[in-house]
């Protein structure tokens, strides 16, 4: 059973995507959560508070999923684009559940500072760093994940048609690999 907090932070997704984030207020959050204002406050501060509640726990969700597709079988490119897949697919999710003001939401770096979105980032390099390592030992595993997530991140700043972002994520983790396997030797699975 999800606490009232989850519930209030489901309640935010509402409002966050319906209205944007300036022009929430506390009292939506309170009704699309079905509480008093007094009874949100005992919870959350701020509309920022929950905001940012809502963002970390998006992040988490979204990190979760590209974790588990470092996991699955099958070709390197196929699982590291599995990553990135995760990481996109909440940018999508965004843009189709709010296209009005998705580029508002999703242009959170100054309000919520580079606190979340920094650890959300690192966790994401470190993983592509595994999965890269694993698979092409000899390479720089660092400097490719940092490519990656670069070229991952230019997808989402430039979403034009969010239904083309996985097909143009395929091809471009498709090139990557591709000259990562003729510059680097790919270790040998057994």
């Amino acid at each position: 059973m999800p606490s009232r907090s989850d519930e209030i932070i489901d309640a935010a997704y509402v409002c966050f995507t319906r209205h944007g984030a300036r022009r929430t207020t506390m009292h939506d959050l309170s009704e699309q959560a079905g509480l008093s204002r007094p009874a949100l406050y005992q919870y959350f501060r701020s509309k920022e508070e929950v905001f940012r509640s809502l963002v970390e726990r998006l992040l988490a969700d979204a990190l979760s999923a590209s974790e588990r597709a470092a996991e699955t079988e099958g070709p390197p490119e196929r699982r590291l684009e599995g990553i990135l897949a995760a990481k996109l697919g909440l940018v999508m999710q965004i843009w189709r559940d709010s296209p009005a003001h998705a580029g508002e939401l999703l242009g959170v770096d100054a309000r919520l500072g580079a606190e979340v979105l920094g650890r959300y980032d690192e966790a994401m390099l470190q993983l592509l760093t595994r999965t890269i390592h694993g698979a092409y030992p000899a390479a720089d595993a660092r400097e490719a994940a940092e490519i990656l997530l670069a070229f991952t991140r230019g997808l989402e700043a430039g979403v034009s048609d969010p239904a083309a972002l996985p097909g143009r994520l395929r091809r471009g983790v498709t090139i990557f690999v591709t000259g990562l396997n003729n510059l680097t030797p790919r270790k040998e699975t057994s």
